[in-house]
């Protein structure tokens, strides 16, 4: 962008040079003019055709000049990796907003779930003097230095899905509240399980990497509202938000804790995905048929289909269509407005009828989503 403005305005130097030799040796008369010896005379004809290629530069000029206010905004975007559907729609979403045909121009770094490369893909990023730099954190804590290079180098940063919790150097936040999903989980586990007549909860918890924000969230949540009704959790382990994670982990649990658990809980689809598998290998019945209260989050179509088939009992949407929130968060900042710090993506509740039941989060009443086939096609 700098370059080529800078290449405008020496074009613009040139041609106005070109424009005052004009000036100067044309009075509107013809004058002799020296050839290697031989005398000429430079005619009006030529004159004009002098004028008017100096004419033409000039408009060049100024169509340059104004691709140069109309050219690519440079963004950015560190992705945590692509270990889910939910990445893989959340980095759709960034790739299909931020396209040459809207304007953008996007540098995608896959970080494959290596916070050192997350961060060598956001210095890269300064190093390239892009306008916008998006960061979807691995994990929580190591940012400040980071983020105070894209600050001295005047880039704004615009945070996405996971949070960061050592730093405050960007200009917003956009995703979910990860607590207040865990929050749901929880309270709606208490309603299902009082209109059935379950008495006692005794959880298995597959949570997702450890140090993410979405798992610290999911995790305190839940755990909120076990410790308030006095449920017991047997156990919790990461399953890396993947599912031969939850696969691997819920075999372990299936042989630790055979016959000792009534209730599972994975922390996104994928590693519900693992988990079904694992206790279909190990006889396990689950969903609101089975033994086993099945409890997922994201709802991407994939786990709203389990929910269909009755294998997931509720599924805790987390919202990873955040592209279209966050280009009005680069508008705001391009004309000079200040964008909210924070800002919530909408998000739902899901399940079949016999598993919809009336719950609050602190006197909040929550309304939950019944799963057609309507809602799975609308699904991301």
């Amino acid at each position: 962008m700098k370059k080529r403005l800078l290449g405008a305005l020496i074009s613009s130097a040139m041609v106005a040079s070109l424009l005052a030799g004009c000036s100067s040796s044309n009075s509107g008369t013809t004058e002799p003019v020296t050839d290697g010896g031989t005398e000429t005379e430079q005619t009006a004809e030529e004159t004009a055709d002098t004028a008017a290629t100096v004419e033409e530069a000039a408009q060049e000029v100024a169509e340059n000049t104004e691709a140069s206010d109309g050219e690519l905004i440079n963004i950015g975007f560190a992705q945590v990796g692509h270990e889910s559907d939910w990445r893989t729609a959340s980095t759709k979403s960034c790739q299909d907003v931020f396209s040459e045909a809207n304007g953008y121009n996007l540098s995608f770094v896959d970080c494959d779930n290596d916070s050192a490369a997350q961060l060598e893909a956001v210095r890269s990023f300064i190093e390239q003097d892009v306008d916008y730099i998006i960061i979807d954190p691995i994990v929580s804590t190591g940012w400040d230095t980071v983020l105070t290079e894209c600050e001295d180098a005047g880039i704004p940063v615009i945070v996405i899905d996971r949070t960061i919790d050592d730093s405050d150097k960007y200009a917003a936040w956009v995703g979910s509240d990860f607590k207040q999903e865990g929050l749901a989980a929880g309270e709606w586990l208490k309603a299902y399980a009082d209109a059935n007549g379950i008495s006692e909860i005794n959880a298995l918890v597959i949570s997702g990497t450890t140090g993410a924000s979405a798992q610290i969230g999911r995790s305190d949540g839940f755990k909120e509202v076990a410790d308030k009704y006095g449920w017991t959790i047997l156990d919790e382990q990461t399953g890396d938000f993947t599912e031969d994670g939850g696969q691997e982990v819920m075999e372990s649990y299936c042989k630790s804790y055979e016959g000792k658990f009534n209730v599972v809980v994975c922390q996104n689809d994928n590693e519900a995905f693992g988990a079904m598998t694992a206790m279909d290998n190990a006889g396990v019945t689950y969903g609101p048929d089975g033994d086993v209260i099945l409890i997922s989050f994201d709802a991407c179509t994939a786990g709203l289909e389990e929910v269909k088939a009755r294998k997931i009992t509720a599924d805790f949407e987390c919202n990873p269509l955040a592209a279209p929130t966050v280009e009005e968060v680069i508008q705001t900042l391009k004309n000079g407005g200040t964008p909210e710090a924070e800002v919530y993506m909408p998000e739902h509740w899901y399940a079949l009828p016999d598993a919809i039941v009336e719950f609050s989060i602190n006197g909040e009443a929550q309304e939950m989503t019944e799963v057609t086939d309507a809602v799975i096609e609308a699904q991301y």
